[in-house]
């Protein structure tokens, strides 16, 4: 089985995270990672290869930099790895980023199974196994808490607040997992000395005859027009009990409208 697994490079959320001029992320004056809800979707394929046979190749599109997103889901275990850069790409939102990924998943040949995380932590919209199914012209089944493959088919069950639904389709398909699904592993010893053999490819746009107009910032469908820094935290106000302490507390819940 050929797995494909879509990951992002994101700005560490313990970071001090800011803005670029333009207002679009700054990913240098961070450091990245892979997107933890990421590692999801790579344990699942590593899991359903592990228990068959097959291929998981870890795919991702930004900066030189993302590459280390890559090397994380080699070192738990995925064969290779393919990292789309071009300076067009900067800038670009999720319409773009489908198209982008989609194209390499042509490039890279018959796939049998596209597996991505529940949503990446930094935008966390959630939209781009949708988009990339409507491109690749697949079936897609998503925010899946337990996956099964059998018989040319993908099986999910899918939680939410009032009750469990089963989905199937046909394969291949795009499959979203969510967080509940297993519990990644960590890159062992020789799982990170193996990964250092482990291929890397490095493709542009023009590799994947992605035209640059539509990538990229100006190609956006939104801007984020201005952005502010949260003013820093006020001291809190300390009310000292001499019998009128739960009245203060109430009259202060009343006045930010808790109560």
């Amino acid at each position: 089985m050929n797995i494909v697994v879509c990951v992002k490079y994101v700005p560490d959320a313990q970071g001090d995270r800011t803005f670029e001029a333009d207002n679009t992320t700054d990913r240098e004056a961070v450091d990245g990672l892979l997107s933890e809800l990421d590692e999801y979707a790579v344990e699942e394929a590593l899991k359903i290869v592990e228990a068959g046979e097959g291929e998981v190749t870890v795919l991702t599109m930004g900066p030189d930099d993302a590459a280390t997103a890559l090397k994380k889901g080699l070192q738990m275990g995925a064969d290779k790895g393919v990292l789309i850069t071009d300076e067009a790409i900067a800038g670009s939102d999720a319409v773009a980023t489908s198209l982008v990924l989609a194209k390499a998943i042509e490039k890279l040949g018959p796939v049998d199974l596209v597996l991505t995380g529940l949503a990446s932590t930094d935008g966390t919209m959630s939209v781009v196994p949708a988009m990339l199914a409507e491109r690749l012209g697949l079936p897609q089944v998503t925010f899946a808490s337990e996956l099964t493959v059998e018989g040319g088919n993908v099986s999910i069950r899918r939680d939410n607040a009032d009750a469990s639904e089963t989905v199937q389709a046909s394969l291949p398909a795009v499959v979203s997992v969510t967080d509940q699904i297993n519990e990644p592993r960590y890159p062992s010893f020789k799982g990170i000395m193996a990964a250092k053999k482990k291929p890397i490819e490095t493709w542009s746009l023009a590799d994947l005859g992605v035209d640059a107009g539509q990538v990229g910032l100006d190609a956006a469908w939104s801007k984020v027009e201005s952005v502010e820094a949260r003013p820093p935290r006020s001291k809190g106000e300390v009310v000292t009990d001499e019998g009128e302490g739960g009245k203060a507390l109430a009259e202060f819940l009343a006045s930010r409208k808790f109560v």
